[in-house]
C-alpha cells in the first residue's frame, strides 16, 4: 500500500477560514450554476473600484526595466517614498535603510515572524484579529495568546487583560488598526497604553495599519512607532492594497523604527529571508512612489457621499434594524463584525450557520470565530459593494435570520 503524503506538523495549528471550508463551498456551488455574493473578502477590485490611473501608467511605463531582480529589500524610490511619508507624519529618525518591501503586508508578516520566533514564544495578538496574524505565529513554531477587544466599549482593546496574560515567554505584542474585522480605529491614549505594556515588559511591538487611510468621521490615526520612541522596537506594516485599490500588486512594506541596535541578530535573519525570495514584485514596487507622493483619491471615498462612508454607514445601520443583531458602528476599514444574540439565534458552530446561510441565500460572510473570537455569535460582513446590493445582501440575511430565530 502506497505511503500517505500528509501536511506538515506544523500546519496542524494554522487556519485561515477567510478562504477555507466557506471558500470551498461557495465554489461548489458557483460551478453547479449558482450566483453567489462573496462578502468574505476586503477586495475592492470586483466591486468597481479602480486603481488611480496614475499608479496604473507609472507600472506600465517602468515594465520594461523591471524584468531582472531588484535589491532584496526594495527598489530605491520605493523605499525612499516609504520613508518620506513616515518622516511627513512624525517619524522624522525614519530612514531608506529602516524599510523592506513586500509582495504585500501578508508576505511580510510571516517573514517577520519566522525570522522573530522561537519555538514555544508567545506572541499577543488580538481576539478578534486577522487570522493571517495568529497563523503566521503558528507556522513560525510560536504560541499565539489572543488579548479580548471589548466590544461593549466600541471594540476597544482591554489594556488590562493584555497586561494578564504576559509571562517571562511573552516576546512580542501585536496590535491592528484600524481594526479587521472591527473597524476600530484606537485613540492616542489606547495607542499609547499598547506602547506603555511594551516599554515595561521589554516587548516588540507590530503594528499592523495597512487600513491606516480607510478612517470615517472624526476618527484619527495614530502611528503606533510615534510614541515608541527610540527604546521600543517598533515594526510598522503597511501597504498599496486597501487605500489605493491595488490588492493584486501584492505592494507593502515594513518599517523597523527604535533601538535596532538590540536587535541586530534578528534583522539579520529577517534580511536572510528577504534574500532568500529575491525581491518583491519589481513593476508593483513602482506604484508606492506614484501612490504615496501623488492625489490621494482616497479621500473622496471615506467622506458623506463617498462609496466607502456610504456603504459602511449604510451596513452598519440596516444590521442594527434586524431583530437579535446588534453592530458596532466601524470608525474604520471596510468591515463591519455584527454579533447575534445568543439567545435569539443559539449557534454552536458559526461556520456552519455561514454555510447554511450561503446555502439559503447565496451570500458569503465568515464567521466570528474564524477571526479568532473566542464565541461563535459573530460574523464578518464586507461592505465593498453598492448601497443597492448591501441593502438587498442584508436583507437577504434578515431573512434567514427570521428563518432560524427562535
Amino acid at each position: 500500500m502506497a505511503r500517505q503524503i500528509r501536511q506538515s506538523q506544523r500546519l496542524r495549528d494554522v487556519r485561515y477560514d477567510v478562504r477555507g471550508p466557506i471558500l470551498v463551498e461557495a465554489e461548489r456551488l458557483e460551478a453547479q450554476g449558482h450566483r453567489i455574493l462573496k462578502l468574505n473578502i476586503g477586495n475592492p477590485a470586483p466591486f468597481g473600484f479602480d486603481a488611480p490611473s496614475a499608479i496604473l501608467h507609472n507600472v506600465v511605463e517602468n515594465i520594461s526595466t523591471s524584468q531582472g531582480y531588484s535589491d532584496a529589500r526594495g527598489i530605491m524610490s520605493a523605499r525612499t517614498a516609504v520613508a518620506q511619508y513616515y518622516q511627513t507624519r512624525g517619524l522624522k529618525s525614519v530612514d531608506v535603510g529602516d524599510i523592506l518591501i513586500g509582495n504585500g503586508v501578508s508576505e511580510l508578516i510571516t517573514m517577520v515572524l519566522q525570522a522573530f520566533v522561537d519555538i514555544g514564544n508567545e506572541i499577543l495578538v488580538p481576539a478578534p484579529d486577522y487570522p493571517l496574524w495568529t497563523g503566521a505565529v503558528s507556522l513560525a513554531g510560536g504560541i499565539p495568546v489572543h488579548y479580548r477587544c471589548d466590544e461593549s466599549n466600541g471594540w476597544n482593546p482591554d489594556l488590562a487583560d493584555i497586561e494578564s496574560k504576559i509571562t517571562p515567554n511573552t516576546h512580542a505584542l501585536v496590535l491592528i488598526n484600524p481594526n479587521n474585522p472591527t473597524g476600530a480605529v484606537y485613540s492616542e491614549d489606547i495607542v499609547r497604553g499598547f506602547v506603555d505594556i511594551a516599554r515595561r515588559h521589554d516587548l516588540v511591538l507590530m503594528s499592523d495599519e495597512i487600513y491606516e487611510k480607510i478612517l470615517f468621521d472624526d476618527a484619527v490615526h495614530h502611528h503606533t512607532a510615534t510614541f515608541a520612541g527610540d527604546d521600543v522596537l517598533c515594526l510598522t506594516f503597511s501597504g498599496l492594497s486597501k487605500a489605493y485599490r491595488v490588492c493584486g500588486y501584492r505592494s507593502g512594506w515594513v518599517a523597523v523604527t527604535g533601538p535596532q541596535h538590540v536587535a541586530s541578530d534578528f534583522l539579520e535573519g529577517l534580511r536572510l529571508l528577504a534574500n532568500m525570495r529575491m525581491c518583491a514584485n519589481v513593476p508593483a514596487q513602482h506604484a508606492i512612489q506614484t501612490a504615496l507622493g501623488g492625489y490621494q483619491s482616497i479621500d473622496e471615498l471615506i467622506v458623506p457621499g463617498g462609496r466607502f462612508y456610504e456603504q459602511s454607514m449604510t451596513a452598519w445601520r440596516l444590521l442594527n434594524e434586524i431583530p437579535g443583531v446588534s453592530c458596532v458602528k466601524p470608525q474604520g476599514a471596510l468591515y463591519c463584525f455584527p454579533r447575534l444574540d445568543p439567545e435569539m439565534y443559539p449557534i454552536v458552530d458559526d461556520q456552519q450557520f455561514v454555510i447554511d446561510l450561503l446555502h439559503a441565500e447565496k451570500i458569503l460572510v465568515t464567521h466570528g470565530t474564524g477571526f479568532n473570537w473566542f464565541d461563535p455569535d459573530h460574523f464578518r460582513l464586507v461592505t465593498l459593494p453598492d448601497v443597492a446590493t448591501l441593502t438587498e445582501a442584508i436583507g437577504r440575511i434578515s431573512r434567514y435570520l427570521a428563518h432560524i430565530r427562535v
